[in-house]
């Protein structure tokens, strides 16, 4: 389509309410003369402006000017605050792709924030000035990062040493009580559940619940209102801003949880917010067929719609909104939702997977983004989809192998140890092979998306009925062991191995070689009631417990041993070594950089690694030296560990073995009530570890 025309001028010196403006930046951009809009629309017959005030209401401006596909035009005396949306014409052919309506108003794409509810949502316009001091996103190394999962309203909404308006919002996870929590815990990254801009599905709405998750987005480059102190006019992007300013003071870093893979529009008869009404062809994939595509959206997210990342402007789209969120928000990084679903290319089989796609190319050239934190969940919905250990460089991975490995060892389903001891060496077997670290495993034994740690050790199955889906919801592969009685118990002796194994994941988790990511309240017992599947419970089930030690229901010993377990991490290079173990010696004549001991004090062998009655396997990490040179390449020199994981029903001796690197050492850690920190061990020796333990033994100082 051509240039459209504003008509006939009716009087010599008349002046265009709408002035031409300029086809880019997209969205609004905001300055003191006037506000340039502009919106890509490129099959659309005709574009308003739709301004909106809370005395005239609606506003209605027709742009003119259309150029590669995006109208555009710039109006004057606009303030920031001032609600807006769009009104496509054209026309009205679903199945090719065409749903322009100009009765529902849109939101903008490149709107930076929202007003409003589904269904009477708005864009603002936004003054993007901030004073960020000094502040600036955070390079963190990936050996040196602790990720905290987080939801931005759950983690605050219950703590009463926050100013209760502002519990539940960017401003309340700001406060300093949270960060003086977050740092004493010893985690240096908070990676917070979508706050993009995001809407509950109708069915949801009608059933009484909400999507209390986000993972639903509508607008990608504005803050949920949701969680703003300060009203939906603008003020959750100062906010927010706030938010980082305040967690980067306290050196965290903030990692999003982006969902670019689908939109709160959901199938074909699902609601028009934004992107469907504008270019629904380009913007959403349709199902192959012999003549093209048909009408049916490709689905690989289970959301209804599948975002089309070969589309020129979708892909535009996506890099705008990542480098905005570092450049203006100061964001450190990005964890993908469903990943493989924005990995896939038309072929002559479909659509499949393609490590060599146009949006993993352009963030890998990209200078702003290449150098960021970028986190893929490296699956979807489909079978596939599953690209565990083959996301390329600079892409880290969360692990589910991880995961199901670790559940499976503590509660008793292991059949070995040798998939145990390659999780905890950093899965060689899934990155070691193409030039890859084990920082490339993101390690977690949950996530947001299922049993929390509590519940994992006191359920054996989910307990999903409130979600009103009659408990189908929610997966069935939980690894997970009650213990002997389901959900809460009264017996002392069940509570305490509960307790216990608690401690086990987290205090393993936490010395595994890789990128460990704790899920918030793990630290310190949070339950969902059995809910495997919480997205829809915007309540105390969602929200993290900040009952005090003594309260019941509080599991604050957890907490004392993740704390303890990320200071030794944090303080001892030997536990985040750069390199890969190699099974050898550091340094000639010295002790193997990595080795593990069967409990009567040799070393593992082969048909040890295979005998699926054995339940204990002891790790020594070598610290004299390490294999990697300091900075300006002088040799380091660290502690050696010796740490036992112990999965067996009943006490076990295991001996220390004589050695001439190590002659004695120190319980620094220990989950074993029979065997204190402080404990006193010497080579030769023979300690007894009580059952379901974890014991971390120190080289002591020469």
């Amino acid at each position: 389509m051509g240039r459209v025309t504003p008509g006939l001028w009716r009087t010599l010196g008349e002046r265009a309410p709408v002035w031409p403006g300029r086809n880019w930046p997209l969205g609004a951009t905001w300055s003191p003369e006037s506000t340039n809009f502009a919106v890509y629309a490129p099959a659309a017959t005709g574009v308003w402006l739709c301004l909106y005030d809370d005395e005239a209401g609606e506003r209605r401006l027709p742009l003119t000017e259309q150029s590669l596909g995006i109208w555009h035009g710039a109006v004057p005396d606009v303030s920031p605050g001032t609600r807006y949306g769009f009104r496509v014409d054209g026309p009205w052919e679903p199945e090719d792709g065409l749903r322009f309506d100009p009765d529902t108003l849109l939101l903008d794409p490149y709107g930076l924030a929202v007003a409003g509810t589904a269904g009477a949502a708005q864009s603002v316009v936004v003054d993007p000035a901030f004073d960020w001091g000094d502040d600036a996103p955070m390079r963190r190394r990936w050996r040196d990062t602790v990720i905290y999962e987080l939801h931005v309203k759950g983690f605050t909404k219950l703590h009463d040493r926050i100013p209760e308006e502002l519990r539940g919002t960017y401003a309340g996870l700001g406060h300093p009580v949270v960060t003086e929590y977050l740092q004493d815990l010893g985690v240096t990254a908070v990676e917070l559940l979508p706050v993009q801009q995001f809407f509950s599905e109708p069915a949801l709405v009608e059933r009484g619940t909400v999507n209390y998750w986000g993972y639903n987005p509508i607008s990608y480059f504005a803050p949920d209102a949701s969680y703003s102190s300060s009203g939906d006019r603008g003020g959750q992007v100062a906010e927010f801003k706030q938010l980082v300013r305040s967690l980067h003071a306290a050196g965290l870093e903030v990692i999003l949880d982006v969902v670019y893979n689908h939109t709160a529009e959901a199938g074909p008869e699902g609601p028009t917010y934004s992107f469907r009404g504008l270019d629904d062809r380009g913007f959403y994939r349709r199902v192959p067929s012999e003549e093209g595509y048909d009408d049916a959206y490709w689905d690989v997210t289970g959301c209804g719609n599948t975002v089309n990342s070969e589309d020129p402007l979708a892909l535009r789209l996506i890099l705008d909104s990542l480098r905005y969120w570092v450049t203006e928000m100061h964001v450190d990084g990005f964890r993908f939702d469903l990943m493989s679903a924005l990995t896939r290319t038309a072929g002559d089989d479909g659509i499949p997977v393609d490590m060599a796609c146009r949006l993993l190319i352009a963030i890998g050239q990209d200078p702003v983004l290449r150098h960021v934190k970028l986190i893929a969940e490296p699956w979807d919905t489909s079978m596939d989809g599953y690209l565990v250990g083959k996301m390329p460089p600079p892409w880290v991975e969360w692990n589910d192998q991880y995961r199901d490995t670790i559940r499976d060892f503590w509660r008793g389903h292991s059949d070995g140890t040798h998939a145990v001891a390659t999780r905890l060496a950093g899965s060689s077997d899934l990155y070691a092979d193409d030039g890859r670290s084990a920082y490339n495993s993101v390690n977690f034994v949950t996530a947001h998306d299922g049993f929390t740690v509590r519940d994992l050790v006191s359920y054996d199955h989910k307990h999903n009925e409130d979600n009103g889906e009659d408990n189908r919801d929610g997966t069935d592969n939980n690894r997970s062991w009650n213990h002997g009685v389901e959900g809460e118990a009264s017996d002392a002796s069940i509570v305490a191995l509960r307790r216990r194994q608690a401690a086990n994941l987290m205090a393993t988790l936490c010395l595994s070689n890789g990128v460990p990511m704790l899920t918030a309240g793990d630290e310190r017992g949070r339950t969902q009631r059995g809910n495997n599947n919480a997205y829809c419970q915007d309540n105390e089930i969602s929200w993290v417990d900040w009952r005090a030690d003594g309260e019941p229901g509080a599991w604050l010993d957890v907490y004392e041993v993740t704390r303890a377990a990320l200071r030794l991490r944090r303080e001892h290079h030997a536990l985040r070594q750069r390199h890969w173990f190699e099974g050898r010696p550091a340094i000639v004549g010295g002790p193997k950089d990595l080795a593990w001991l069967h409990p009567s004090g040799r070393e593992m062998t082969d048909d040890d690694w295979y005998d699926p009655a054995l339940r204990t396997i002891g790790m020594f990490v070598s610290g004299k030296p390490l294999r990697e040179p300091g900075p300006r390449g002088e040799q380091q020199i660290d502690a050696s560990f010796l740490i036992w994981f112990h999965a067996g029903a009943d006490p076990i001796d295991v001996h220390l073995p004589d050695n001439d690197w190590v002659r004695s050492g120190t319980v620094v850690l220990s989950t074993d009530p029979g065997l204190p920190d402080g404990t006193r061990v010497e080579v030769g020796g023979v300690v007894a570890i009580g059952a379901r333990s974890v014991v971390v033994m120190q080289e002591a100082p020469v």
